[in-house]
């Protein structure tokens, strides 16, 4: 192995004292696998610094109950949908219902997060599937690692792709900054995506990117030196290149685990997913690692736990992160303990479930004189029917006339609005 190679070796794995990244691909070579990690730390870093600290001071602002934060977007987005109508599309809808959010509640400001320009990649239940004719699978774990195709030399997770990520996520983000073009960081759309590939992540530390953005062979346009307010970011941290905004899943967020270290690492405003098994002590535990010096817009904290568990589930755990004196941003994600399986086996979500887990994480957070900050919601801008209008899906098989998603089932415009309608009537 040459220099360079284990140079890409030590970005990809963890020391020998660190714990063993969670749900990484079964990559099949190694050797593969470091040499695409050692051209990744080469390439231009996506986002900067000073982007990173802007959300930060808006982030703040929202923790202080002065304004309100959308986040959402794809479950899994594709390589194909980095075209400029896509994500201008995208970016409207976001930049609409955090204008809905803003105007509705009567609050400064609402901040608008995509799950957009790198979430690429997601946590699998299990390794392998079976099809409908008895073929083994790997799981499709997003378009950075394999293809969603049902054929299996396609599924073998290929680390060539994590370039193909890059790349994709340049292109989304050069019709993001479009976007921003003579507008206040308030009304900018951020991006942001799951912290999972850690050998990914690793290599877009830092790296060549200067105060006006990135720069390089192929680089992005410069998003004109921005000034970064007071405090919103550290001077001693890492800054993650990949994104705005990155958060851990509820599969990865072990205090001890290696995806809680890699964000702790770092200088982004990050977030934390807490499901209904999160106990209180563990949040809190969390809530000190993940933002040790106290500071406003570092930590946002994203409850997910079922309209049927939010009532006797948030209120202790949120009792125990108040308690700490830690400043948090509160998001609610009424998505992910709200999947059911229609009859056939399609995964759905039923929208009266979604409003309802929002409705009860309001007033539980009132309750205690936390601020409910806002939203973060799986939808799309397309008109595609893959959550349900009703309690429960079994109105036959005509129920999913339009479904699209490769992973998990997302909110049409319709629903959005809806669910972003309960969130201002409990406020």
């Amino acid at each position: 192995m040459t220099a360079d190679s284990s140079s890409a070796s030590a970005l990809m794995s963890p020391a020998p004292a660190d714990p063993i990244p969670e749900q990484q691909p079964l990559w099949p070579d190694p050797e593969a696998l470091a040499r695409v990690v050692e051209r990744l730390s080469a390439l231009p870093r996506l986002t900067t610094e000073t982007e990173s600290g802007l959300l930060r001071a808006e982030l703040a602002a929202a923790g202080r109950g002065e304004g309100l934060v959308l986040h959402g977007g794809d479950c899994a987005e594709r390589f194909e949908d980095s075209d400029p109508a896509t994500v201008l599309r995208k970016t409207a809808q976001l930049r609409a219902l955090a204008d809905r959010m803003r105007d509705g509640s009567g609050a400064p400001r609402a901040t608008a997060v995509g799950r957009i320009a790198g979430q690429y990649a997601k946590p699998r239940s299990e390794e392998y599937e079976i099809t409908p004719d008895g073929v083994r699978l790997h799981s499709y774990r997003g378009d950075a690692v394999n293809a969603h195709e049902p054929d299996p030399a396609l599924r073998v997770p290929d680390p060539a792709r994590l370039l193909t990520a890059h790349d994709r996520a340049a292109r989304v983000l050069r019709t993001v900054r479009e976007t921003w073009r003579g507008i206040p960081p308030g009304d900018r759309v951020f991006v942001s995506h799951e912290l999972l590939l850690l050998p990914y992540e690793r290599a877009l530390l830092n790296g060549r990117v200067g105060p006006d953005g990135p720069a390089g062979p192929g680089g992005l346009p410069a998003p004109g030196g921005l000034p970064v307010p007071d405090g919103s970011a550290e001077p001693d941290g890492r800054h993650a290149g990949s994104t705005h905004f990155g958060w851990i899943g509820e599969r990865t967020r072990r205090l001890d685990g290696a995806h809680v270290a890699f964000a702790a690492s770092l200088s982004n405003p990050v977030g934390v997913k807490l499901g209904p098994g999160a106990e209180p002590a563990e949040a809190a535990a969390l809530v000190r690692r993940l933002n040790p010096r106290a500071e406003e817009g570092r930590l946002t904290l994203v409850v997910r736990m079922g309209a049927d568990r939010i009532g006797d589930r948030l209120p202790a755990l949120a009792r125990a992160v108040i308690a700490t004196g830690v400043p948090v941003v509160w998001l609610c994600d009424p998505m992910h303990g709200n999947t059911l399986r229609a009859p056939g086996g399609t995964k759905t979500r039923a929208v009266p479930s979604v409003r309802a887990e929002v409705t009860a994480f309001v007033r539980v957070l009132r309750s205690l004189g936390a601020h409910p900050a806002g939203l973060s919601l799986e939808l799309t801008p397309d008109p595609v029917t893959e959550c349900v209008d009703a309690r429960s899906a079994s109105a036959g098989p005509d129920l999913f006339p339009d479904y699209r998603s490769l992973c998990d089932p997302r909110l049409n415009p319709a629903q959005a609005n809806a669910v972003v309608g309960s969130f201002l009537a409990a406020l």
